[in-house]
């Protein structure tokens, strides 16, 4: 049955919103079924490299081998993001939502039974595969959805949150399931999610007519832009093995810079562009798109490097590791709902940017100061308290503002833009420091006898080298945020993100 013969609201609803339209009973649940959704996405960031060595030793594979269980799914995901939102502008986000749930459902089954190295990797590319077409279609539904300032404030401070905190939540659920469980229910825990989901979905969200104004599929910019950013993942991920002066890493690199460059030299002249430039004018959107991408670059630091210094360091276990990250994840929910909820209507993102980002950056330069003998009351607590709230300063009021007052034709690549951000953040954030951490680590070792203590030494020097660059990074974010985006509360949000747009 078309879309257009079930426009009538669900059973139950009631008029509410915008122009009357109808609002469907259950409005809020679908918060949850979309907080599930982005859930499921962040989470398998993390939640798959606590179970590795466990894979690894299962399936036989080596160690230069087992970088590609985590490449496969960063090159899949973020290649392919904004030809997924525009995809889901084209045939509407419901429909795009219900077959990314049902494809990362499918390609986690797959990955939680694969037999050998080969099929956990096809798996994990198609869960990145899968992941970029649902991704943009949960962030582009709470768009909208909840269209009224006080409920797009509470939707996105939730929304926010998970997306700051779903790494963390990763490291504690893969440590439960690959300690007590199999490494293998890392990835079958997302069936029954979005199972889940898949039934929320069906249940709650309604069916609305097809737009008028749906684009039609820049199919030269989607191939230019996804090779593009395919070269650049690939390029990042490249130099977590090789040396920046590899032509596999400088060389893809290049062409993915030439490629994005072009891109957007297309993207002005297209009938039809896939991410129009509209979308990218106005200085608030461009700047909550900025602060997204450095929050990605920068938190990754305190997520990858801090687990290396608790199980390596101080030995804790999975679990342990896991639950240390949590005072971190409190912070952050309770930031993320302040500062969109209560501060981001007062002040503005400018204000929230900047602070979250200085906040941020002072946490990070506080785990400096780390050392053999630290304890996590007194070294490690406080700072992932500051990051934490740093973190959720910025993360849900960009989103929010990001997506605000887009009209409904540009409502999937608005988000997909977003989503893009925080991956391709994530992966320069990853090899950047993971390339910085190494060279620290060998320069530390040169001139002296390798003894276990120096061993330790220059790894924790190397750890907080990686603190440190992340501090300046987010140090760097502050400054560029308060340049880019105004000043002063936010202008009420235009009709764009009304019903009308195709659902």
């Amino acid at each position: 049955m078309s879309d257009a013969k079930e426009s009538r609201p669900a059973a139950g609803g009631r008029h509410g919103g915008p122009a009357g339209h109808a609002r469907p009973s259950g409005h809020w649940l679908i918060l949850g079924v979309v907080g599930l959704a982005q859930l499921m996405i962040v989470l398998d960031v993390s939640i798959v490299n606590i179970a590795l060595p466990q894979a690894q030793e299962d399936l036989g594979f080596s160690n230069g081998s087992r970088q590609w269980v985590v490449t496969a799914y960063s090159l899949a995901f973020g290649s392919l993001l904004l030809l997924s939102g525009r995809i889901s502008d084209l045939i509407g986000q419901r429909k795009t939502f219900l077959t990314g749930l049902a494809a990362f459902g499918a390609a986690s089954l797959l990955g939680g039974v694969a037999p050998s190295f080969a099929v956990l990797v096809l798996a994990r590319a198609l869960q990145g595969a899968a992941g970029a077409i649902l991704a943009p279609a949960a962030l582009s539904l709470l768009t909208t959805t909840y269209t009224k300032p006080d409920e797009r404030a509470t939707a996105f401070a939730v929304f926010g949150g998970i997306a700051g905190s779903g790494a963390a939540i990763g490291l504690l659920l893969g440590g439960v399931l690959t300690e007590y469980l199999s490494w293998r229910w890392t990835l079958l825990v997302n069936v029954a999610f979005s199972v889940v989901a898949i039934a929320g979905a069906l249940m709650l969200i309604p069916r609305k007519e097809p737009s008028s104004q749906r684009p039609r599929l820049d199919l030269l910019g989607a191939a230019i832009i996804s090779a593009g950013l395919f070269c650049v993942v690939y390029g990042f991920s490249n130099a977590e093995s090789h040396p920046w002066s590899a032509p596999s890493t400088w060389g893809f690199l290049a062409v993915g810079a030439v490629l994005i460059a072009g891109f957007f030299w297309w993207q002005t002249r297209a009938s039809s562009p896939l991410l129009p430039l509209r979308v990218l004018r106005d200085r608030n959107r461009a700047g909550s798109f900025i602060g997204v991408f450095i929050v990605g670059v920068g938190m990754f630091g305190v997520f990858l490097f801090l687990t290396y210094y608790l199980q390596q360091i101080l030995h804790y276990s999975p679990i342990r590791t896991g639950l240390v990250f949590l005072p971190m994840v409190a912070a952050l929910m309770c930031a993320s709902t302040a500062s969109n909820i209560k501060l981001l209507p007062k002040f503005g993102p400018r204000v929230l940017a900047v602070v979250g980002m200085l906040a941020a950056c002072g946490g990070m330069f506080w785990l400096t100061g780390i050392s053999l003998h630290s304890t996590y009351v007194a070294d490690i607590l406080g700072p992932l308290l500051l990051v934490g709230f740093g973190i959720g300063s910025v993360m849900a009021p960009s989103m929010n503002t990001a997506t605000s007052g887009v009209r409904p034709v540009d409502a999937g690549v608005a988000s997909a833009t977003v989503q893009t951000m925080q991956q391709i953040g994530g992966s320069i954030g990853t090899s950047l420091l993971n390339s910085l951490a190494a060279s620290a680590l060998t320069a530390y070792l040169v001139g002296r006898a390798p003894t276990p203590v120096n061993e330790a030494n220059a790894a924790i020097h190397s750890y907080t080298v990686a603190f440190t660059w992340a501090g300046a990074i987010f140090a760097a974010g502050a400054v560029i945020c308060g340049l880019v985006l105004r000043s002063g509360p936010p202008s009420p949000a235009s009709p764009a993100t009304s019903s009308a747009a195709p659902v």
